[in-house]
């Protein structure tokens, strides 16, 4: 089959789509023939080098963390998976990823996919949608009429946030460049800021009960979101690199969300985008062997939107 690899750390070159073994499921495992994966940041992290403390993976290794597709065969003792099921799932970062033709996953972390979009397109869905849900929900605790700040609105994960938030009765203020300015007031959100010419403090005239930062901000600007969260709130930070500051004074809790995989949930935003209340939205689809020259563009900056990636075969 094919897939693409690195067998060292480095920059975009390191990528080599080429010929290796099909794997054999084992106990727990069930392989699924790939529909798509899907791009992520964390991808080019991993293969640069920079994530080897948190994400230990073993060379060569193959990227791509979410994965859409059809299960193909069954490893001992799985259960409640069957071959020819269509499924979505987050793999494991530390093991091989789903930018192949076929993938092994624990069954544990797969989930029925959507009926309502194209397979494929679902592989968009499960660490951006994670994100997002784990975020708002299990770390905020985000709540009907509440008000949540979205910062950095206008990428994958901010695009999902702003659609459950809205969908769990919250206010939403969002913040966006004039390029995604549309497309989050469309997700839902009630007030778009536009960053760029406009400073949150001053945007911002009441104040929030969970503030969300997406954004590579530097550390006056994550410092300057927390003053705008009312006591007893939370500021939940995924740029991990950088802590999230907390007040203890005003009983605000900095929070920094590193996404896992959950079955459950994941299930349970399938669930919502089969009821027409959570879009899916894929900006490009790219073939498998353009998979290098994605990372590269995406190291230029030069990636906008959530962009699946099929293998040729499927």
């Amino acid at each position: 089959m094919k897939a693409v690899r690195f067998h060292e750390y480095g920059d975009p070159g390191v990528l080599r789509h080429e010929d290796v073994e099909q794997p054999v499921p084992g106990p727990g495992e069930v392989r699924v023939r790939v529909a798509a994966t899907s791009f992520n940041p964390v991808d080019a992290n991993i293969r640069g080098g920079f994530m080897q403390g948190p994400i230990p993976v073993a060379l060569p290794h193959t990227p791509g963390i979410d994965v859409a597709g059809t299960v193909d065969a069954l490893g001992e003792g799985v259960e409640g998976v069957a071959i020819g099921d269509d499924v979505v799932g987050f793999l494991p970062m530390n093991g091989p990823g789903a930018a192949a033709e076929y993938v092994l996953a624990p069954a544990e972390v797969l989930t029925a996919a959507p009926k309502s979009v194209p397979l494929a397109d679902a592989a968009a869905l499960p660490l951006v949608g994670l994100t997002a849900y784990q975020a708002l929900f299990e770390h905020g605790g985000l709540a009907a009429g509440q008000r949540v700040l979205v910062n950095g609105a206008g990428g994958a994960v901010g695009g999902y946030a702003v659609q459950l938030a809205k969908s769990a009765g919250a206010h939403v203020i969002a913040t966006a460049s004039p390029r995604s300015g549309e497309a989050v007031r469309a997700a839902g959100a009630d007030e778009v800021v536009d960053h760029t010419t406009t400073g949150l403090t001053a945007a911002v005239t009441e104040p929030v009960d969970l503030a969300l930062n997406l954004a590579p901000v530097d550390p006056a600007e994550l410092a300057a979101l927390l003053t705008l969260v009312k006591p007893g709130g939370v500021l939940v930070n995924t740029t991990v690199w950088m802590p999230a500051p907390s007040d203890e004074e005003r009983g605000v809790r900095g929070i920094d969300l590193f996404v896992r995989s959950d079955a459950g949930q994941l299930a349970e935003l399938v669930a919502s985008v089969d009821r027409d209340e959570l879009r899916v939205d894929v900006a490009e689809r790219l073939p498998l062997a353009e998979l290098p020259a994605l990372h590269a563009r995406a190291a230029e900056g030069g990636v906008h939107g959530k962009v699946v990636v099929v293998p040729s075969a499927v």
